[in-house]
């Protein structure tokens, strides 16, 4: 029992990232919708599919004042902000230079692991340390071929460059506090308070950002729906269920380095669909990024 309790955790993240790593290309079909009208209909979408599963468990469930500020701060964050600034920062590069927005997948451990520390008093094993440090400098050589970023290329890259900076700070953050969230509330519930109170909080902003020319709500075309629901059942709602199942089962500084897979699967997948060629060198710090991968789970199971 306690060995299934022991991987279980690592392999639910694997498997959100897994699926988050679909998430760029699919929202390359939305390319010509505003980020906030992207973020809202996602969530507003999967509020309404998520609602008759777990409505039992949330009508079921009291929040205490500290878990109701969680909640709204998780949506905040993660929901708004984090995805906001994702969905502008794949924009500003039209949804090809994606290496530029994977910058958020080196720097996220960087806030989590700091806000672990300093919110949840998290002590960090000096092994991992070691594995951290070369699961991050390999994803950075995976993302950025021979290392080198040119931010001459592409009009908005530096400005992707400080979005993808600002979704890092959101996401790794927000994995603390839904950790701290996660010890006290059912993750089912955690989900649907999510979408809620961002579907909530994205509304009015919905209003302020709509096209200044005529004042209107840009709305989505049928096919356009057809995608974010597709977003919604997979790399949003189900995956978000699937990563905070694992969360609740996984210390912070584990899962955000085990979240690495996500650059590592959306380059290979990048190489498949938009036939990018992976050189020698990201090859090679690829295998390296799975084998750091390996021996935090490896750690984590040691740890339990």
């Amino acid at each position: 029992m306690e060995k299934s309790y022991t991987y279980t955790g690592p392999i639910f993240i694997l498997i959100a990232a897994t699926l988050w790593a679909f998430d760029g290309l699919i929202r390359q079909h939305l390319y010509s919708l505003p980020p906030i009208t992207i973020i809202f209909f996602e969530h507003l979408i999967g509020l309404i599919i998520l609602s008759p599963f777990v409505f039992k468990y949330v009508r079921e469930t009291k929040l205490a004042k500290q878990e109701w500020w969680l909640v709204v701060l998780i949506a905040i964050l993660s929901g708004l902000f984090g995805t906001l600034w994702f969905t502008t920062a794949l924009g500003k590069v039209q949804y090809i230079s994606i290496s530029v927005v994977f910058l958020l997948q080196k720097l996220q451990p960087i806030f989590a692991i700091t806000s672990a520390r300093i919110f949840l008093k998290e002590k960090l094993d000096g092994r991992y340390i070691k594995w951290a440090l070369l699961a991050i400098v390999a994803a950075y050589f995976v993302t950025f071929k021979n290392g080198y970023v040119d931010f001459a290329t592409g009009e908005g890259t530096i400005v992707a460059a400080l979005y993808a900076l600002g979704a890092a700070f959101a996401w790794g953050s927000s994995t603390t506090f839904s950790k701290m969230l996660l010890g006290k509330v059912d993750s089912k519930v955690s989900t649907f308070y999510r979408f809620l109170f961002t579907t909530i909080v994205a509304l009015p902003l919905l209003f302020l950002f709509s096209n200044s020319a005529d004042a209107s709500i840009s709305i989505p075309t049928v096919n356009q729906f057809g995608w974010l629901a597709l977003i919604a059942v997979s790399t949003g709602m189900v995956a978000l269920l699937i990563y905070y199942k694992g969360l609740a089962k996984t210390s912070v500084h584990i899962s955000t380095i085990l979240e690495l897979t996500f650059p590592f699967i959306a380059i290979l997948l990048d190489m498949i669909v938009n036939n990018t060629v992976l050189s020698v060198s990201q090859w090679i710090v690829s295998l390296a990024l799975v084998f750091s991968i390996y021996q935090i789970t490896k750690l984590r199971e040691e740890n339990s």
